[in-house]
């Protein structure tokens, strides 16, 4: 497993690393980068919505570039846990199941690399739900200049979700706790729908301010 892409790799090694034969970075680290480009983009906008021209909605320009802020920094976090959770599984799939008491103790670490394989991308749909939250928030009132960037923030966003979710849909296919199972699948779902419902409203705005 590679361990040498991080969040200070060039773009140029991590496309490189991304599309070579090793396994990671692979679609979960992807997917972070790609949110994290998402909150740039709400950034940028709202960086150039300031001024006495938006004096009205300073609060929220300021509310949205602390949270973008934040959300970019879990997206750091989020493409190293990604990594090592793939080195976790691939650990636990290593390991010796010659006894009964051996192959007891290799379902467990399965089971707990699995669930750590979930609860990375669940975690990512929560930080694209609230991205795009706050991408809908300012879409009507930040800078018409630069609207078509707010709007691919949000389709960044949506992107980014939804790959999570495909991974979400991967590890549960092999989770044998039914109860837990559907739990993840639940909230998967939710975040997703609730995603959905604000990147629609999101560029419906973008679209009419593009034609105003």
């Amino acid at each position: 497993m590679n361990q040498a892409i991080t969040w200070d790799s060039s773009i140029r090694s991590f496309v490189e690393h991304a599309g070579s034969a090793e396994p990671t970075p692979g679609g979960g680290s992807v997917a972070a980068l790609v949110a994290a480009l998402g909150a740039a983009m709400t950034s940028m906008v709202g960086n150039l919505s300031q001024g006495e021209k938006f004096a009205a909605i300073r609060e929220q320009i300021e509310l949205t570039l602390n949270e973008m802020n934040s959300l970019s920094a879990l997206c750091e976090e989020l493409l190293a846990d990604d990594i090592r959770t793939f080195g976790q599984f691939m650990e636990a799939l290593r390991l010796p199941k010659g006894t009964e008491a051996e192959q007891a103790q290799r379902r467990h670490a399965m089971r707990a690399a699995t669930y750590a394989a979930i609860d990375v991308p669940l975690r990512l749909l929560r930080v694209c739900r609230d991205g795009m939250r706050m991408t809908a928030a300012i879409a009507e009132t930040s800078n018409k200049n630069v609207i078509s960037d707010l709007g691919i923030g949000a389709i960044l966003f949506e992107a980014a979700a939804q790959s999570a979710y495909l991974t979400i849909e991967m590890n549960l296919a092999s989770l044998k706790d039914a109860e837990r199972k559907g739990e993840y699948a639940e909230q998967a779902s939710q975040l997703l729908i609730e995603l959905g419902q604000l990147k629609e409203a999101a560029l419906r705005t973008v679209h009419q301010r593009i034609m105003a």
